[in-house]
């Protein structure tokens, strides 16, 4: 679980880790192994199928075969997202998004060479559009949680003409997010880093980020609120490559 301050910053990319204890010399033990690394998670976005209903009749059905498969592909948890808008209140970008974690990014690629996870994917074709999603690997670069998210803001990056420059301003952008955390009052935040599609070949988007809220109306207010357009205002100092932002229900 995150702490408050660890949740405010958002995004260190790379968490304080408590010390193991120190080994009884009394007794001969094996080393502790060493730290796994940040979580990994695989997301998948949906974009826009072409008939809604059919999509929300058969997911469910691809929702049992990922369920049934879950000790096999190895992963702790899966969070689904249905994007009701944009953050301008206009048609979100992407209509859902499926996000499985893993304890590290060794977990992750193990997973996805298993028989279960090409079950997974095999199954796509029977409510998805050959070219209807953007499956990814990502890396969670703060604290891992597992606390409610029931509302949400998702920022997607696109990829920065200049990553450099990118990743050297984000910290500022972060450290202007904590400023007005209280103010905007969410409860969870997540930050990851795309480092792959699901092929192997360079990512499609770059980062993601997203603030959890307690309730859409939470929600709602946090977003009218001076310190949330203040961090919007801000995009335009580091965002060169465009981003998509979006409001979402976890399900």
């Amino acid at each position: 679980m995150r702490t408050r301050l660890a949740l405010l910053l958002l995004a260190a990319a790379a968490c304080t880790r408590k010390e193991a204890p120190k080994a009884d010399t009394t007794a001969v033990v094996a080393p502790a192994p060493a730290p796994a690394g940040p979580q990994a998670i695989v997301t998948v976005l949906y974009k826009w199928p072409k008939d809604t209903a059919a999509f929300e009749k058969y997911y469910p059905t691809h929702l049992k075969i990922v369920g049934d498969r879950k000790q096999e592909i190895g992963f702790t948890r899966a969070e689904l997202t249905k994007f009701t808008s944009s953050l301008d209140g206009k048609k979100p970008e992407f209509y859902r998004q499926a996000e499985l974690y893993f304890p590290s990014m060794d977990a992750a690629r193990t997973g996805m060479g298993t028989a279960g996870f090409k079950a997974v994917g095999d199954d796509f074709k029977n409510f998805v559009a050959p070219d209807g999603l953007i499956g990814m690997v990502a890396e969670e670069t703060g604290d891992a949680s597992d606390a409610p998210c029931p509302a949400l803001v998702t920022v997607i990056y696109n990829t920065p003409k200049d990553a450099t420059a990118f990743e050297a301003y984000y910290p500022t952008h972060l450290d202007i997010v904590k400023q007005h955390a209280a103010e905007i009052a969410f409860t969870r935040a997540d930050l990851t880093r795309f480092t792959s599609n699901l092929d192997g070949s360079a990512p499609a988007k770059y980062r993601q980020a997203e603030l959890c809220f307690d309730s859409m109306d939470a929600l709602k207010a946090g977003t009218a609120t001076a310190g949330f357009k203040a961090v919007g205002d801000d995009f335009k100092n580091f965002v060169t490559g465009g981003l998509i932002g979006m409001i979402g229900t976890q399900q």
